[in-house]
């Protein structure tokens, strides 16, 4: 016998040996792993399915955020119309108080000037009054100094106003 042949007795014994540990293998060891293997399959199975619903739940969450996001632009977008268009009514309207106040400050400020024009002139005609009186009184004090100019003076008058 060479080392490379095996014997017969080491055949049979070889063999016996194998088929009882395939027996003890099938009968306590076999279920175990194929109830393990089994369960592991299920629950690999079952992480894929929680993974594909995990999955399709972020679409849709996605989704969802996605609108979200949409219609709060369109509502911030809204709210920034109708603020412009506050502030612009505020503006407009301060606006027109300012117009309004001005106008009646020019208008006073017109009605004073006339006011103050008319008594000015007023004044005016009072002094050129005055002078004028005074500027007669110092005419006639040269012109009637002597008597006959101041007879002449008298009679003139007379026959002005008699012919008024």
């Amino acid at each position: 016998m060479g080392i490379i042949e095996p014997g017969i007795g080491l055949l049979f014994w070889m063999t016996l040996t194998f088929v009882i540990l395939l027996f003890l293998l099938s009968k306590f060891a076999w279920k175990p792993i194929v109830n393990a293997v089994n369960d592991r399959e299920t629950s690999i199975v079952d992480a894929l399915n929680q993974a594909k619903l995990a999955k399709k739940e972020m679409e849709d969450l996605k989704a969802d955020n996605e609108r979200i996001i949409r219609e709060a632009k369109m509502e911030r977008d809204a709210i920034l119309k109708e603020a412009r268009e506050i502030k612009d009514r505020i503006v407009g309207d301060a606006k027109d108080i300012a117009k309004n106040e001005a106008d009646k400050l020019i208008e006073a400020a017109k009605q004073t000037i006339e006011s103050e024009k008319n008594a000015a002139m007023a004044d005016i005609k009072t002094q050129i009054g005055a002078l004028s009186v005074n500027i007669a009184e110092s005419i006639l004090k040269q012109r009637l100094d002597n008597n006959e100019a101041q007879n002449e003076l008298v009679q003139n008058y007379l026959n002005q106003s008699n012919l008024n």
